[in-house]
């Protein structure tokens, strides 16, 4: 059976910072960048917390079914909010959104790289 690749962005607001907890946010924002975001099976976090409180954490899952996927973006969440818990940071209004990028059209570099491998 064909492996696919799901790609979960999970986004969410920060909730209840305390001073201290926004300032290491703060302190640590250039880390968290969006110039850094990556789709990775721990998860990567992105924000800009001196411009909003929101966020976005990224998840790379493999599947097997397209039936799999609800259960990937269910994953996703839990890792999310594992990953801000852990670190003592409230948050709220999750929401997810998956690729699955077998699915995904390809851009004209992919097709030539497709056709040259048939």
């Amino acid at each position: 059976m064909d492996q696919r690749t799901i790609r979960v962005t999970v986004r969410g607001a920060f909730d209840g910072l305390t001073a201290d907890q926004r300032a290491e946010l703060l302190a640590h924002a250039a880390e968290h960048d969006v110039s850094f975001a990556a789709f990775t099976a721990e998860g990567s976090l992105t924000y800009d917390i001196a411009a909003r409180p929101f966020f976005t954490f990224r998840v790379a899952e493999t599947v097997e079914r397209e039936q799999d996927i609800p259960a990937a973006v269910s994953r996703a969440e839990t890792t999310a909010a594992a990953y801000l818990t852990a670190r003592g940071y409230g948050f709220k209004n999750l929401s997810s959104q998956a690729a699955d990028m077998s699915q995904v059209p390809l851009g004209k570099r992919g097709r030539k790289l497709a056709a040259r491998a048939d």
